[in-house]
């Protein structure tokens, strides 16, 4: 909500443009950029002006135009199922949102903090934001979650009105403390380092004949199966009798949702792959 209106009071635009399949969240702007109209039918009218386009579909691009104040996107889809940036896609929408003064937001709060082996997502993909959305494993478990803009653009905050944007518990002493308690371990114990070898573990012990694909970013990983009748008894196998949590994806429900923590071990790893096997089977 807080980057979608401070991109709206800096380019002086209303135009939203998101993708199909996103998810952004439950609240009213977040629902209206939310790429699936089964979320969003039952509370509409929502927010005009918003497109989606398809994420990775360079001939999409012309919906981002001179009436558009951002581009929101996660920089690797989540809900859609793992589904990562194309080579030279990200920077693509960099350049078209650079040409029409549109801004560019993307949403890490589930690939940030580490998820994909770097802090950011972005790093990875030859592209910076305009502001960035991040929150879920910023806070190590408790709730907190922040939108990050430069300077020159947050400061459309100060005035007219004061306290352009303001929360009740934003902010709050506990949540931030555990917020950067979170990123002092990250840091401290280097836990960046070891995401990559973390998730080629996984990927090599996950193989089934019923495994169709695997996609990841890191620690983000999509399991494939036929449809979501062949998914459903796996998961439900898996939390009553291997004790595993997993779950299936908003807009992908033949994929199985693997995002354990950054502090996972090698043992622990093998337990899991081999109970997913087990209920596999």
């Amino acid at each position: 909500e807080g980057a979608l209106k401070l991109a709206k009071r800096h380019t002086g635009r209303t135009g939203l443009v998101s993708a199909l399949n996103s998810y952004h969240g439950s609240t009213h702007g977040a629902l209206s950029i939310t790429g699936s109209e089964g979320f969003k039918n039952s509370y509409r009218p929502l927010l005009p002006g918003v497109a989606h386009l398809r994420y990775n579909e360079l001939a999409d691009l012309q919906l981002i135009t001179h009436d558009t104040a951002a581009v929101i996107l996660e920089t690797v889809q989540g809900e859609a199922g793992v589904r990562l940036p194309q080579p030279g896609y990200l920077p693509a929408v960099r350049q078209r949102c650079t040409e029409v003064g549109a801004l560019l937001v993307l949403d890490e709060i589930q690939c940030g903090f580490g998820r994909t082996g770097t802090q950011w997502a972005f790093e990875q993909f030859g592209v910076v934001p305009d502001i960035l959305v991040c929150a879920k494993g910023m806070g190590g478990g408790m709730p907190i979650g922040a939108f990050i803009s430069s300077p020159e653009i947050m400061v459309g905050f100060q005035t007219n009105p004061i306290l352009g944007h303001c929360t009740t518990f934003g902010g709050h002493p506990v949540s931030c403390a555990a917020s950067l308690a979170t990123l002092q371990v990250i840091q401290e114990e280097n836990l960046l380092a070891g995401v990559a070898a973390k998730a080629a573990r996984l990927r090599t012990g996950l193989v089934h004949p019923a495994i169709r694909e695997v996609r990841n970013c890191g620690l983000l990983m999509a399991v494939e199966f036929d449809s979501f009748e062949v998914l459903k008894p796996i998961i439900d196998r898996a939390l009553a009798e291997e004790g595993i949590l997993t779950d299936w994806f908003l807009f992908c429900d033949n994929s199985l949702r693997i995002a354990p923590p950054l502090t996972i071990t090698e043992a622990e790893i093998d337990a899991a792959v081999t109970g997913l096997l087990r209920a596999i089977q």
